[in-house]
């Protein structure tokens, strides 16, 4: 069965999570999670894509993006995933040793308003939910923390994002969502279908 077309326009803001290969973890120092992060600096600066809100997992991540122009997504994204497995397999001295990702990343798109804060919220809060902290700051690996605990040089990794965030934003991200929200995001990653009423060009369909 072909594979359906993405949706790559810019001006749109992404869900995008990808896994490791059966489940296996793949973030293990400090190091693996620094240079993934190095990298997403890398497409912040190549493509111009600016990072709403990140975490890196042991065997998965999530990102939040918000694109500038067409076909960027794709392309970042593409060179995002070449890269890691590549500098992966060269630390790890696993070169030749199969597919580090279970196949392409997910790409979902989120309505610019209420909707854009509860998926933000999901991903910053999943190392609370998997209990690896007790509160979202705790986990450094995510832009939870560099929020309410970076250098101002970590801030820089992370745009405004276009709906505004909580002024009590570190009470805020630390109450758990209701479970209706978190279980309409989760519908949204399992269906793969946009989460709000995202109004496309009318030539575009999902």
């Amino acid at each position: 069965m072909a594979r359906p077309p993405r949706i790559d326009l810019g001006d749109y803001v992404y869900h995008i999570i990808n896994r490791a290969n059966g489940q296996q973890r793949i973030f293990h120092t400090d190091d693996d999670y620094c240079d993934f992060e190095y990298l997403l600096n890398e497409i912040r600066e190549t493509y111009d894509v600016r990072i709403l809100a990140y975490v890196i997992m042991p065997n998965h991540w999530h990102l939040l993006l918000y694109t500038k122009k067409d076909g960027d997504l794709s392309k970042s994204l593409q060179w995002l995933g070449t890269s890691h497995a590549r500098r992966h397999h060269a630390r790890k001295k696993t070169t030749g040793g199969g597919h580090l990702y279970q196949g392409r990343y997910k790409s979902l798109l989120v309505e610019n308003d209420h909707h854009l804060l509860t998926v933000l919220k999901y991903i910053e809060r999943n190392p609370v939910r998997a209990k690896l902290a007790r509160v979202v700051e705790e986990w450094r690996w995510g832009s939870g923390y560099r929020r309410t605990r970076g250098t101002n040089a970590e801030k820089k990794l992370l745009a405004d994002p276009p709906t505004l965030l909580p002024r009590n934003y570190a009470s805020w991200i630390n109450t758990p969502e209701p479970s209706e929200e978190l279980a309409d995001v989760r519908r949204s990653i399992k269906k793969g279908v946009p989460y709000g009423e995202v109004l496309l060009p009318e030539n575009i369909t999902t």
